[in-house]
């Protein structure tokens, strides 16, 4: 896989002038659950968006920043598309495709452990001809079907400027690859965040993120689109978080039986807090929250 472009920080011209520095902005599309999330934590060595097996955990962009000497690439991981059934899912859909003209590149992420379908091809006839492909979860499949997969890809979704990369976000393999190219690609500019910043996504709004996915990873029954999480007290080292349902019954899921879900939750994001964090956690019922455009725009997504 080669670039006609100037690698990222090579001397252009062979004069001895200053390195060029790059950067420039990088949209993650893709189904949902092809690892949008997991690519974004793997390539900046730190998490900065929770994961999980339940599609639709992304729910807002959140931005990554990849901070090298030679330059700054701006990731933006975005909802998993699909076809939508609530207004939360008609956001969800409008959240990531008006991404796709505001940055310099697309990654689109497919599956190697899984055929190309219709949702794939929906999203790649949105995006331009010079998408980049990154084929994930190769760990799952031998090498004959990554090649397989690859040109199968070529074919059907009509992407004839793109650069194909197999990769495995959740290995680190081929990822180095991928960030090399998207690096070359990125114009000549200037430092958009600090140096040291990672990611944009407020404390108060990560804290609320890390309860979902915690939620989510113990709950014993799937509550995809039934929860919804956000800070509403935040008095250091207080922080009080709710926990939205859609229905009475869920508050049973969701707390769990002697409150071992809940438990299990405050407990593990205790762990990714500064020491001497003290979390609150209380479960509220707002029926069928995910269909009213209002309460959606208060969570923030």
């Amino acid at each position: 896989m080669t670039s006609s472009r100037t690698p990222a920080g090579e001397d252009r011209d062979g004069t001895g002038a200053a390195p060029t520095f790059r950067s420039g902005f990088v949209a993650l599309v893709g189904r949902p659950n092809v690892g949008k999330s997991t690519l974004l934590n793997q390539i900046l060595g730190t998490k900065v968006a929770i994961t999980s097996a339940t599609p639709h955990t992304t729910r807002t962009r959140v931005r990554g920043v990849l901070d090298r000497p030679d330059g700054q690439i701006v990731f933006t991981d975005t909802p998993g598309l699909h076809r939508p059934r609530t207004a939360l899912g008609d956001r969800l859909n409008q959240t990531a495709t008006s991404t796709f003209d505001d940055v310099d590149c697309c990654v689109l992420l497919l599956e190697a452990s899984a055929p190309i379908g219709a949702g794939d091809r929906y999203i790649a006839a949105r995006l331009r001809p010079d998408t980049v492909i990154a084929l994930n979860k190769i760990d799952r499949v031998d090498g004959s079907k990554v090649l397989h997969h690859l040109a199968f890809a070529a074919a059907e979704l009509g992407l004839g400027g793109a650069e194909y990369f197999p990769i495995s976000a959740k290995t680190g393999a081929g990822v180095p690859a991928l960030v090399e190219y998207l690096a070359a690609r990125m114009p000549a500019g200037p430092r958009y965040f600090p140096a040291g910043m990672v990611s944009d996504v407020p404390e108060a709004f990560y804290v609320a993120e890390l309860v979902r996915e915690q939620l989510l990873k113990n709950a014993e029954e799937e509550l995809p689109h039934s929860i919804a999480c956000r800070v509403t007290e935040w008095e250091w080292p207080r922080i009080r978080c709710e926990i939205l349902v859609e229905r009475e019954s869920q508050k049973g899921i969701v707390i769990g039986k002697r409150g071992r879900v809940l438990k299990a939750a405050g407990t593990a994001v205790r762990q990714q807090l500064a020491p001497g964090a003290y979390l609150e956690l209380f479960v509220k019922v707002e029926k069928g929250w995910q269909r009213h455009p209002d309460v959606i725009e208060r969570l923030g997504y």
